[in-house]
């Protein structure tokens, strides 16, 4: 692991988020969802998908904060352009999403 610097670092924009959206992603190779997440007034709503299946239903999904990396360029995935990467502690196939601790206002900058 290579040492990142403090410039590196502020370049990362994290975003909290809320879940407003689940649908299944039946197109992609490995079990998926499709998100739109609200990161409030100055970001809007952002698309991703998320290998997420195996530990969320999509009825626990919506509504949820997230933290997300809104700054990536985008990527197609299959049929379907994901906008933004969530966050989360990868355990195999099982993936845990990182969120805010208290609900907090979408747009919040994590640092």
């Amino acid at each position: 692991m290579s040492d990142l610097s403090w410039q590196d670092f502020e370049k990362v924009e994290m975003r909290v988020g809320t879940i407003i959206e689940v649908a299944n992603f039946p197109e992609a190779r490995n079990p998926s969802y499709k998100l739109k997440i609200d990161f409030g007034a100055e970001i809007g709503v952002l698309k991703s998908s998320a290998q997420i299946t195996t530990l969320y239903t999509k009825e626990a999904l919506l509504g949820r904060q997230i933290v997300a990396v809104v700054n990536f360029p985008k990527k197609q995935i299959g049929p379907f352009m994901s906008e933004c990467l969530l966050l989360g502690a990868v355990n195999n196939k099982d993936v845990t999403l990182l969120h805010p601790g208290l609900k907090v206002e979408n747009g919040l900058r994590i640092s």
